[in-house]
């Protein structure tokens, strides 16, 4: 018998793939077994943990999920055909979110490989689709432990993102070698490879830093990591900090300095405009944070980023620096000395101000949905994951108000599509078992991935779904309202929750005020088990600001 098979088999590609995920710190796969992914599925079953989604797109999120809160990898197993192109949009997400998902797929024999003689679940150019929504996708050939050492090499190269390996079914099943460790590489002059800051542009992003009087720092999702770094930075340069969505939480925002993801807000957007210097960190400056890009930035701009090709596409910078955010801002720091700055006295009670102001207006735009933020905030602990839909409260204030201390307990889709998080939660739980993981979606946004509850009861995972029913697609609604003058495709026919948590073996609460809610959502993240609790939106009580989202929608529509 090969060395590393079960008792009653020998050894196979999922023997190595398991080899594979515990090499690169992954205790868990999730995926859709298949006849075109047997071997696979077994050996994970029976040598890690298995967790059956019940959709290959919820696989995807779900590894996507557990990669975020674990900060390592996730793993996916889906199937030919269909399968490989049901995981395509949540391989669009893990690529938006630059998450590092190793994503294994099934290909046809390879004997008919290419022959187009319809062999079931085949399809045509499935590699091409994988490599659209994937940073890096191959055909597993003759030496999969070889491609495999290719794929965990490029995982952790940047740009992160997803990888995908379609492997032909009988090469699945064939002998392999052992997955001893991923062969060195010399790594100078590969795409991907991080080079050192460049000496020159440092010293003068250092001594823009020195003169400036007003400064802000702006960190987004690749600055994730570099927290201390970011907040020594903060302490030299007398800074305020701003945050992308997806840098929420680099330094905790119960940090007086840290103004949070509130750039395009009206105190936000008044404070850039008194800086004098902004210091970019890993963002991408989406449309939806920066007004589509008309948010004017501080006349001297920053810019550290590890894509060369991210340095000046949206905003012309006056210092690019290419490199680890981390390892960057180190060296900008060390160029700085104690007390050589020439930050007005007066700067940091203005960030403070704003700061302040910026959270009071959306208290107030939010109306009753500020308690049920501050109930949440106060049951949640620190690092308990904070995954949240596309819907209304979350787009209007859990991307804003809801703290974040932790970075890895903030999973939201940095795509902006809808109905990805109960497949992200479940990656998240898996994640981090020890701590209950919120969801907050709506009564649109649960229904693409209602079957995933049947995946949270079957593996008893600690996750309470908070289900925000308004009765359709509330962001889509409000968005007509202002700019169309009737409604399409936004009021929607919702299950009845109560019997369908019931289905599930889920525990229930109904609840249409806050004190109703910080009851449920107490004993619920207790409870260690599947949750449900419906907010009734209608007799909470609607926002005294309706949440619009800032897209363009051109004039005269109506």
């Amino acid at each position: 018998m090969t060395t590393g098979g079960s008792p009653d088999r020998d050894r196979n590609g999922g023997d190595l793939l398991a080899e594979v995920l515990s090499t690169v710190g992954i205790d868990a796969a999730f995926g859709v077994v298949s006849v075109h992914n047997l071997p696979l599925v077994d050996a994970l079953a029976h040598r890690l943990r298995w967790v059956p989604t019940r959709s290959e797109a919820a696989a995807v999120n779900a590894a996507d999920g557990y990669a975020r809160v674990g900060r390592t990898p996730g793993c996916a197993v889906t199937s030919t055909g269909t399968g490989a192109a049901n995981a395509a949009g949540a391989l669009v997400e893990a690529l938006s979110a630059g998450s590092p998902v190793l994503h294994v797929t099934s290909q046809i024999p390879s004997e008919y490989f290419g022959k187009g003689r319809g062999v079931i679940h085949e399809t045509r150019d499935q590699l091409e689709l994988l490599a659209s929504c994937s940073v890096w996708a191959t055909t597993v050939g003759a030496d999969p432990t070889a491609d495999f050492a290719d794929a965990v090499w490029r995982l952790r190269q940047h740009p992160r993102g997803p990888v995908s390996l379609e492997w032909p079914i009988d090469l699945q099943y064939a002998a392999t070698t052992p997955f001893d460790a991923v062969p060195l590489r010399d790594g100078s002059g590969v795409p991907g490879t991080v080079p050192a800051p460049d000496a020159e542009a440092t010293g003068r992003a250092a001594e823009l830093i020195a003169s400036a009087q007003r400064p802000l720092v702006w960190a987004g999702g690749g600055a994730i990591g570099a927290g201390p770094q970011i907040d020594e930075l903060l302490r030299s340069a007398g800074a305020g900090l701003f945050t992308s969505n997806a840098g929420r939480g680099v330094v905790p925002e119960s940090d007086a300095r840290v103004i949070g993801n509130f750039a395009a807000s009206p105190a936000g957007a008044q404070l850039l405009s008194q800086a004098d210097l902004l210091i970019s960190v890993g963002t991408h400056f989406r449309s939806n944070e920066t007004r589509s890009y008309q948010l004017r930035l501080p006349p001297r701009h920053i810019q550290i980023d590890v894509d060369p090709s991210a340095i000046g596409r949206v905003y012309p910078t006056d210092a690019g620096i290419v490199g680890d955010a981390a390892t960057v801002v180190d060296a900008l720091v060390g160029q700085l000395s104690d007390g050589a700055t020439a930050v007005e006295s007066g700067w940091q009670a203005a960030v403070a101000g704003a700061r302040q102001a910026c959270r009071a207006q959306l208290r107030a735009d939010i109306g009753p949905y500020a308690a049920i933020c501050d109930i949440m905030a106060s049951v949640l602990g620190d690092h308990a994951p904070r995954v949240r839909d596309i819907t209304i409260p979350n787009s209007s204030w859990g991307n804003r108000l809801l703290p974040m201390v932790d970075p890895t307990t903030n999973v939201v889709p940095r795509g902006g599509g809808i109905g990805q998080a109960v497949g992200m939660a479940i990656g998240a739980a898996v994640a981090r078992p020890a701590e209950p993981t919120m969801v907050m979606v709506g009564d649109g946004g649960i229904a693409p991935q209602i079957g995933e509850l049947a995946t949270l009861a079957q593996e008893q995972l600690p996750v309470t779904l908070v289900v925000f029913d308004d009765g359709g697609y509330g962001v889509l609604r409000n968005t007509q309202d202002r700019h169309v003058g009737r409604r399409s495709g936004v009021d929607l026919l919702a299950p009845d929750f109560t019997s369908t948590a019931a289905a599930f073996g889920f525990g229930y609460c109904d609840v249409s005020t806050p004190n109703g809610f910080a009851a449920a959502f107490e004993a619920a993240t207790a409870s260690g088990s599947p949750q449900m609790i419906r907010v009734d939106c209608d007799k909470l009580g609607p926002m005294p600001v309706p949440f619009v989202p800032p897209v363009d929608v051109p004039s005269g529509v109506r």
